[in-house]
């Protein structure tokens, strides 16, 4: 694009959103400044190393290397910066309202380091609707009087699929801006590459066919705070309607994916997101949901279906447990595989993840649980050290004399298994298939249990 002016990015927050803005925007050809508090992780980044997984980043870092750097240092980070993105964790209370005090801290640190000139405050975290306003109170309070006026706060809301993030963020269906006219003027300069598809597109993300440029949705920044939450909370209760739609297909004899197939191609409604399964994971759902549902409540309003969608998710993984007490009755001494652990496959985030929960309930049950999972299970070593699992080296390895296993994560590794051969060397092979991964009749004999479809035919149960 002949009239691009690269613009200088500072993202505070080295997490799964700020790490992929910042490899995204110094792609596009903007100077980028990655900042964290961690001093760990920022040496990582500097040796070009990545602290999370996602598929194709390091290669787009490796690319847009030239135009990043990584610091733990406001005052290198902050001054010189025409966009300052906020991407910092906002996890949940024990009330399910987000912990704002990453954001406070932020907000604060950024405006002692303000210089004057037009900065423009990016809230990119998912944060409580009123945030926004919030935020530009604090930079205010703690920003040089002198300066008052000369800086404005956005939200731009990110809309990211972990596993898919690349594409999400190259090919997004649409950017969400909210805030003053002039900050949204300089959020247009710096999306320019992705609102006109001027980009050369990288051969490891490749431009789909069909796809032209995204919409771009100027709003105020309550009303884009509010198309965050209400676009995640609508995505959440898809998924509980699916599950809750599969446990009436079990009861009746229907199928929940030929059931899930036919309601899709209706336009209205779509095919994505109506997998019946173990429920939603990951960092945003749930986070979400229950952060609307409290902010309902602050203002004596009830929110009754997303807080149905929260309980048909939290009940679905109850479902998992008693279709594998069925068969196994008694746990205690039983050997139990877990094929996956994080909460969706391509990606090693283990937030929310079903298999926390079946490890943990597993283990109250008194039974041995071996857990395996292709990416993630490096990160569970670090963050699930108080749950008890012997970890396992392949699939196969996890089936070994098991009495049982949970699929948990619909791994390709998983679907592409042999399953015939793997429950060949389980002790009594039950199989508890919460992702619906097992497409076949097994030749082996077996018990399989899934998710919204009847049991599929297999041979006499072979185990006393």
């Amino acid at each position: 694009m002949q009239d691009f002016k690269p613009l200088n990015v500072t993202i505070v927050g080295t997490g799964y959103v700020g790490l992929g803005t910042a490899v995204m925007l110094a792609a596009l050809g903007h100077r980028v400044t990655g900042l964290d508090v961690d001093p760990a992780k920022i040496a990582m980044l500097e040796r070009r190393e990545l602290p999370i997984y996602e598929p194709g980043l390091d290669l787009l870092m490796a690319d847009a290397a030239g135009n990043l750097r990584w610091t733990t240092d406001y005052a290198s980070a902050i001054p010189d910066a025409d966009i300052i993105f906020i991407c910092v964790g906002t996890p949940p209370l024990a009330d399910g309202r987000p912990n704002l005090a990453y954001v406070e801290s932020a907000a604060r640190s950024i405006a002692q380091h303000l210089n004057g000139k037009p900065q423009v405050i990016v809230n990119k975290s998912t944060v409580p609707i009123g945030t926004g306003d919030w935020v530009a109170r604090i930079i205010e309070e703690h920003a040089n009087r002198a300066h008052e006026n000369r800086y404005f706060v956005v939200s731009n809301p990110e809309f990211l699929r972990e596993g898919t993030a690349l594409h999400d963020s190259l090919y997004p269906d649409r950017i969400v801006l909210g805030g003053h006219p002039f900050a949204l003027g300089r959020m247009r300069e710096l999306y320019a590459p992705l609102i006109l598809q001027t980009f050369p597109a990288p051969h490891y993300v490749p431009r789909p066919v069909e796809y032209t440029v995204p919409a771009v949705v100027e709003t105020t920044l309550t009303s884009a705070e509010m198309i965050k939450y209400a676009a995640n909370a609508f995505l959440a209760l898809k998924i509980s309607f699916a599950n809750e739609i599969a446990g009436l297909c079990e009861r009746v004899g229907a199928d929940i994916e030929q059931v899930a197939s036919g309601i899709g191609h209706d336009k209205r409604i779509g095919h994505r997101f109506l997998a019946a399964g173990a429920g939603w994971g990951g960092s945003c759902f749930g986070k979400d949901t229950s952060a609307l549902v409290s902010t309902g409540a602050d203002y004596g309003y009830d929110m009754p279906i997303l807080r149905a969608a929260v309980n048909v998710n939290q009940r679905q993984r109850g479902v998992v447990l008693e279709k594998l007490q069925k068969h196994l009755r008694l746990l205690k001494g039983k050997r139990v595989a877990v094929l996956g652990m994080a909460f969706k496959p391509d990606t090693d985030d283990l937030r929310d993840a079903p298999a926390h929960d079946f490890i943990a309930r597993l283990n109250q049950l008194g039974a041995t649980v071996v857990a395996h999972d292709p990416i993630a299970i490096e990160r569970a070593r670090r963050e699930w050290s108080h749950l008890s699992y012997a970890e396992a080296s392949s699939a196969e390895a996890a089936l070994h004399g098991a009495d049982a296993v949970i699929v948990a994560t619909e791994w390709k590794q998983y679907r592409d298994l042999d399953w015939n051969r793997a429950v060949r060397a389980m002790r009594s092979p039950v199989l508890i298939d919460a992702r619906n991964v097992i497409r076949e009749v097994l030749a082996a004999p077996a018990i399989v249990e899934q998710i919204g479809r009847e049991l599929v035919e297999t041979a006499d149960e072979v185990y006393a």
